[in-house]
């Protein structure tokens, strides 16, 4: 795991005088995937660290705490991703309420040229900064003529006329189309989370399930789902149901995954499941008996699904 801080006043002179990208990143998808391969290339020209500065929470949790779930990449799952992309280190700085305070000369002079001493950043055509949303990309390209560091500002990463963005993905994602979000992110979407004590029903019907933590995950479309799960560095098949379980009158959101021909004891471990495609919305059953015929039936579909998934 690469490392990462959460305070731009303790990042170590290792990480210092970098190539910083700047972003929220929630998703790594395509569009930040094109901007941190060229603030790689310009690391690579400078011979300097490739660092992202990112937030956390995310400023929209801050700003709306009321807000439902909606992250595509809890911290763990973004570090991985943006060490993919050749990313270094990560300053996932804390936004809090005096970091929100912050005018936008100050999150120049403080935090980019003092805390990070960048040498060059980059960031996307609409990325804005400082309280109020005071400082935009224009503000960046002058104080960087005047102060002595590079800014590249990267236009929207297109697909067929349509902008890459983490709200399309989520859309993408409540609708139940996994594989178009998958082909926006540019990789699987996974939900990571630990494995908790259930109520264990479905070891008395046959399909003994594993409760993953939802968290703060955006919520996807209520229903079942073919997906693979990281079992022990292996990936494993299985089935997945999300959703609020009507048969037996929950209202709590639940995300159950029976993996196929395993029986160990995943209990207090964090499983990544990683969603291949929607089965079928989440339904009523008028009994056990038939609940239990459509999950055998969504086992054999989930199956099939990830055998072609295959190839």
């Amino acid at each position: 795991m690469i490392p990462a801080f959460d305070d731009w006043r303790s990042l170590p002179a290792v990480w210092q005088g970098g190539v910083v990208a700047l972003g929220n990143f929630d998703g790594v998808h395509r569009g930040h995937q094109a901007l941190l391969a060229h603030a790689g290339e310009r690391a690579k020209a400078l011979g300097a660290p490739l660092v992202v500065l990112t937030f956390e929470p995310h400023p929209r949790r801050f700003f709306v705490p009321d807000t439902g779930p909606f992250r595509l990449t809890l911290p763990p799952a973004k570090l991985r991703l943006l060490a993919g992309c050749g990313v270094e280190a990560v300053l996932a700085q804390h936004f809090d309420q005096a970091f929100a305070a912050l005018s936008s000369d100050a999150f120049i002079d403080e935090v980019l040229l003092q805390g990070l001493r960048a040498r060059h950043v980059v960031c996307g055509y609409d990325f804005t900064f400082g309280a109020r949303r005071s400082g935009n990309v224009e503000k960046l390209r002058k104080q960087g003529k005047a102060k002595g560091f590079g800014v590249s500002v990267l236009d929207p990463v297109m697909r067929e006329g349509e902008i890459y963005s983490s709200t399309r993905i989520r859309e993408s994602l409540r609708a139940g189309w996994v594989s178009e979000a998958s082909e926006l992110l540019g990789h699987g979407w996974e939900i990571e989370g630990a494995v908790e004590l259930g109520d264990q029903r479905g070891r008395t019907i046959g399909f003994p399930t594993a409760n993953v933590a939802l968290g703060e995950h955006l919520r996807p479309r209520f229903g079942v789902y073919a997906v693979r799960v990281l079992v022990d560095d292996a990936r494993r098949d299985a089935v997945a149901n999300l959703g609020r379980r009507p048969t037996f009158g929950k209202i709590q959101e639940n995300f159950e995954v029976h993996l196929f021909d395993f029986a160990g004891d995943l209990y207090g471990r964090t499983l990544r499941v990683e969603l291949v495609d929607f089965i079928r919305p989440e339904m009523k059953f008028a009994g056990l008996d038939q609940l239990k015929a459509q999950i055998a039936a969504d086992g054999e579909s989930a199956r099939r699904i990830l055998r072609d998934d295959r190839g």
